[in-house]
C-alpha cells in the first residue's frame, strides 16, 4: 500500500516526536520543547506520510520566499528505500515552490552517507562544511538546493 501524504495535525505530535527520538541520538534527536516551537513557527510546514494508519515518516521545513529550511526528514526504519522519503520531499518542494520559495537549504552529518546520498539524488549540493555542527563534535553539510527555473 503506498504511503498517503497530507498535512500535520496537533494529534500526530506525540508519534513525530516517538519517530524523530527513534531516527537520531540523543542530542541531535529534538526535544518536545524544540519539535513544538519549530511546528508552532506562522513560517512552518510540515506533512506526515501513512501507511493505512501507521506513520511512515514526516517532513518539517520552515519557508521565508525565496529561502526555506528542511528542519528534519524522519522515515521509520520499515519504511526506508521505500520512496517515502522521496514523496514527503517531492511533496514538499511543491508547497515551496507555490509559496515562490527559490533556494532550500538543510543540514545533514557528513558521516551519514545515506543522508548524503539521498540529498544529492535530489538536486541538493553541499556548500558548506559547518564544523562541529552536532553534538559538538559531528560536521555537518550545508546543502542548497535551488528551485524554479524548470526544477
Amino acid at each position: 500500500m503506498p504511503a498517503t501524504i497530507r498535512p500535520y495535525e496537533a494529534r500526530d505530535f506525540p508519534a513525530i516526536h516517538k519517530l524523530d527520538l527513534a531516527c537520531f541520538v540523543p542530542g541531535i534527536s529534538y526535544s518536545k520543547w524544540t519539535l513544538q516551537h519549530f511546528l508552532d513557527l506562522d513560517s512552518s510546514d510540515c506533512l506526515i506520510a501513512e501507511e493505512g494508519k501507521q506513520l511512515a515518516g514526516f517532513i518539517l521545513a520552515e519557508s521565508n520566499p525565496p529561502l526555506a529550511h528542511i528542519i528534519t526528514l524522519d522515515i521509520a526504519a520499515a519504511h526506508r528505500r521505500k520512496g517515502v522519503g522521496s514523496a514527503l520531499l517531492r511533496e514538499m518542494e511543491q508547497h515551496f515552490a507555490y509559496h515562490g520559495v527559490l533556494s532550500v537549504l538543510l543540514e545533514t552529518a557528513v558521516d551519514n552517507g545515506s543522508a548524503v546520498a539521498f540529498w544529492g539524488r535530489h538536486g541538493y549540493s553541499a556548500e558548506a562544511v559547518l564544523k562541529r555542527y552536532y553534538l559538538g563534535s559531528v560536521d555537518a553539510y550545508e546543502m542548497r538546493k535551488r528551485l524554479g527555473s524548470g526544477k
